[in-house]
């Protein structure tokens, strides 16, 4: 079978349906992505040992005590292979235009579809040009509002809590970003989000129960037409960004601090998606187009409480700003 889907602005043809994503009817498009799910690709096969090059070793430690993920060149460069410790392999072909997995019997399909619909598709969107922040997006009015930061920020969070106050989510974890007649623009990705169990707990109360993406994997996934929520399928104007800085103490906080223009650039930069595997001219273009966003699009960073049932105050201030940015209607 072939199913059909459309993330991040890309229509994906899959050999087999992919757990959390909406299938799209039959199209007369050819994909731009192609995913084999059980198989590698025989191209790389054969290659000596010495054209595999380790590019990448994450500084993040598996209980094994072994990185949680090495990234090889294959082939001269070719095809990049993707090593999970749990064993799951990815393979991403030239271009950004296939990606085949493979994985061991105690993983299941559940499992893979947590590295493909996140890490996975954020690198391939890296592979065809596509510049990428680790963040999330919401809709204000005819715009997209983006909230950066390092994992556990609460970018995920952020996102849920406005979109119970009506906001369309447009992206969560990764914002993939395209230019366009001098204003930048925000790729949709899937109708969901993804929350640790606390973030759940926090935001709707003990009693929610959410289901986890798969047994191995601890976040839940809030569906956002299952909970009467809503997503937004076309790409929007980015609006402004938010930089979600460390939680402090202060009883002012939440609140926004304006950074001199170099430091936006900096901020922008270092929260970056997938940075490491660009290439010296990728890296160039990129940092351009980064000084272009920062000195076109308002951006700020946003200090949270370090209470976290302040989420509602928070919200508050982002609406402010965006009310004050000519961002709401």
């Amino acid at each position: 079978m072939n199913a059909l889907y459309t993330v991040f602005g890309l229509l994906l043809r899959s050999n087999l349906e992919i757990p959390g994503l909406t299938p799209e009817r039959a199209s007369s498009n050819s994909p731009d992505v192609e995913v084999h799910l059980g198989v590698s690709p025989g191209a790389t096969e054969g290659f000596p040992g010495t054209l595999e090059e380790l590019v990448y070793t994450s500084s993040y430690m598996a209980d094994s005590g072994e990185p949680a993920l090495r990234t090889w060149k294959i082939a001269n460069g070719a095809f990049l292979r993707l090593d999970y410790y749990d064993g799951t392999q990815f393979w991403l072909g030239p271009g950004g235009t296939s990606v085949w997995v493979k994985w061991p019997a105690n993983q299941s399909l559940e499992d893979v579809a947590t590295y493909l619909v996140g890490p996975v598709l954020g690198l391939l969107l890296r592979l065809r040009g596509v510049p990428c922040l680790h963040a999330s997006a919401v809709v204000f009015g005819d715009s997209s509002v983006a909230f950066a930061g390092s994992e556990g920020k609460g970018k995920s969070t952020t996102a849920a809590a406005l979109a119970s106050r009506g906001h369309a989510v447009i992206s969560d974890d990764i914002v993939g970003i395209v230019e366009r007649e001098d204003s930048f623009f925000v790729l949709p990705a899937y109708p969901y989000l993804s929350l640790w169990p606390e973030s759940v707990t926090m935001l709707y109360g003990p009693e929610k129960k959410l289901p986890s993406f798969s047994a191995n994997y601890d976040k839940r996934q809030l569906l956002l037409a299952e909970n009467h929520l809503r997503f937004q399928e076309k790409q929007m104007r980015l609006g402004a960004v938010f930089l979600l800085g460390e939680r402090v103490a202060d009883p002012a906080a939440p609140f926004l601090e304006k950074l001199p223009a170099q430091e936006v650039l900096v901020a922008l930069v270092a929260n970056s998606y997938a940075t490491n595997l660009l290439d010296k001219d990728t890296r160039a273009r990129e940092f351009e187009l980064f000084g272009r966003l920062a000195t076109t699009v308002p951006i700020w960073r946003l200090r949270p409480n370090e209470d976290g049932s302040r989420i509602g105050l928070l919200c508050d201030v982002i609406h402010e700003k965006c009310h004050e940015l000519g961002l709401t209607r």
